[in-house]
């Protein structure tokens, strides 16, 4: 998950308005509602409502990460709290069923935790939310201690960037890059995250790659092109 491309290395930059937020440090949320893996359930109910969260990181002693509580693990001690399940429920919600005679976070877990390290990119930690099918990930570092919690709403806030600033970052850090020669004559506007590119280039082959990176740029909705070649300038 810490995996960084050349051009990312390149550019990327912190939220502090000076360039794209491209990593998980820089959208997080860092003060975040922990249990330990003790915790009784009355305790991991009450933290939840206090703090108005759907799910908790289990940490150790240590403050590592073991493992993820949520709302899903604790439901099935209400569920089956007056039921004789049948040999075939039994069969088939094992899981459920062991979970509604937990008592603390350690038995309630999902473990292991799926994290995401502060330095991945936004791309990465949005392809994990969405292979894993969930709504926030923790942050650790390189020992496995938590250091905060990324949700989807964080990963959104990329597309709250004024459209001069995306513009600026264009300009900067593709067509200057891409076109050197031609960067005087490329026009860069940007309406509501769109990004137009206009004017004239030296190599039109080079359309494709300039598509790619501007749709890199954080904050980008979509990219389109009115670029000529150099036979049409005139």
């Amino acid at each position: 998950m810490t995996t960084r491309q050349d051009h990312e290395d390149r550019t990327g930059r912190g939220i502090d308005g000076h360039g794209s937020p491209r990593r998980v440090g820089d959208v997080m949320t860092g003060a975040v509602a922990v249990v330990d893996v003790g915790a009784a359930f009355k305790d991991i109910v009450r933290t939840m409502q206090e703090r108005r969260v759907s799910a908790l990181p289990v940490v150790d002693g240590t403050g590592a990460v073991v493992g993820i509580v949520s709302e899903a693990d604790l439901l099935p001690k209400e569920e089956f709290r007056d039921s004789d399940p049948d040999r075939y429920t039994q069969l088939r919600r094992l899981s459920d069923l062991l979970k509604a005679g937990s008592v603390t976070a350690g038995e309630l877990m999902t473990s292991p935790a799926l994290t995401v390290a502060p330095d991945a990119t936004l791309a990465q930690a949005a392809r994990e939310m969405a292979r894993a099918r969930v709504k926030r990930l923790p942050v650790v570092d390189a020992s496995g201690r938590l250091v905060g919690i990324v949700s989807r709403a964080d990963l959104l806030k990329v597309f709250l960037r004024d459209d001069e600033e995306i513009a600026e970052e264009v300009r900067r850090d593709v067509v200057t890059y891409l076109f050197p020669a031609s960067a005087s004559t490329v026009r860069v506007e940007v309406g509501d995250g769109v990004v137009t590119l206009g004017g004239h280039v030296e190599d039109t082959s080079l359309v494709p790659v300039a598509a790619r990176l501007v749709r890199a740029v954080e904050g980008v909705v979509d990219v389109r092109f009115a670029l000529d070649g150099p036979d049409s300038a005139g």
